[in-house]
């Protein structure tokens, strides 16, 4: 995990030294334009040298690239990911302030795929090649091919007003006037803004987990087992509860590793849509604005967060199938 890391952060900080702009060019930019509409003085010639200098030293931009990345990656091993320069905050501090938006969607969308999504592909498997299935089959597949932030759209335009119905709120967390409703009131309001964003979020995993539910319980319902077991005069549902389904659940409990990524992944598109201001949307400012420190701090904690998904994911599989040995 440390040399991928390492790994992951190098190539992104390459790629970044790549981009055209920077802080420096964007701060030289804003004083040529405030001397251009001063006028009477030459925008070129808005900075001096030396300023420009003091600039560079003070991002740091002085040094060249190779001692920028070791001091970076000696101050992350001191859990410094540096400051903003949009914000004026330290990393840590502006990743903080909007980790737990980004978080409690994530969990929330990755809990209610599985609920929905473990008796609806086990339905499947049992009622394979029934009309109900072939229809169901086609409706989530519908949904696969569609990604999240168009369905937003959607659902924006039937449903928020757009065009048609007007039943829920365009955008945001909570309303306009959330300070002044009573507790009841707060946890109905929040609710009615996240009903859309969590169906969106949820759209992306539903149909890969139903569908690699019911393979799998498929696959475990042809198995001998299961004949031995109704023929000794257990009932199908009995088998298939007590037998079929825990090793059916084999590949669906190593996805729950995914759960570490979506804490940090967050839904750009999606929360660009629903004006939710996560994790995503964070990234896409910080890129925009080449603000480095918050783009390299979220790339490295996200990548952490993806490497420690994978190691719990190994275990987990470990755990939940005996016959699997790492040695």
């Amino acid at each position: 995990m440390i040399p991928t890391l390492i790994g992951i952060s190098l190539v992104c900080f390459i790629l970044i030294q790549l981009l055209p702009g920077g802080p420096v060019e964007e701060m030289i930019s804003r004083a040529q334009q405030a001397a251009a509409m001063k006028g009477g003085v030459d925008a070129s010639k808005a900075l001096s040298p030396d300023q420009i200098a003091q600039i560079q030293a003070y991002f740091g931009f002085d040094q060249p690239a190779w001692k920028r990345y070791l001091t970076w990656l000696w101050n992350v091993l001191h859990l410094d990911l540096g400051s903003s320069y949009t914000y004026g905050l330290p990393v840590w501090d502006v990743i903080t302030s909007r980790f737990p938006i980004s978080l409690f969607f994530g969990i929330t969308s990755f809990f209610l795929s599985y609920l929905v999504c473990i008796p609806l592909g086990l339905w499947k498997a049992v009622h394979h090649g029934s009309k109900l299935d072939s229809l169901s089959s086609g409706v989530i597949f519908s949904g696969y091919v569609m990604p999240g932030y168009a369905l937003g759209i959607l659902l924006i335009i039937f449903l928020a007003g757009g065009s048609y119905l007007d039943i829920f709120p365009l955008g945001g967390l909570t309303s306009d006037d959330f300070e002044d409703f009573t507790f009841f009131e707060k946890i109905v309001d929040l609710g009615h803004h996240l009903i859309l964003p969590i169906f969106c979020y949820m759209i992306s995993e539903f149909a890969f987990l139903t569908f690699l539910m019911k393979n799998s319980a498929l696959e475990e319902l042809g198995k001998d087992y299961m004949r031995t077991a109704l023929a000794k005069g257990m009932s199908f549902n009995q088998a298939l509860v007590r037998h079929a389904l825990r090793n059916a659940l084999i590949p669906i409990a190593t996805r729950l590793s995914e759960i570490c990524t979506l804490m940090f992944a967050g839904a750009l598109l999606i929360e660009k849509v629903f004006d939710i201001d996560g994790m995503g949307l964070l990234y896409y400012n910080s890129m925009v604005n080449r603000d480095y420190n918050v783009v390299m701090g979220v790339i490295f904690l996200s990548s952490l967060m993806a490497m420690i998904g994978r190691l719990f994911s190994d275990i987990l599989y470990t755990l939940v199938d005996p016959r699997i040995k790492f040695s």
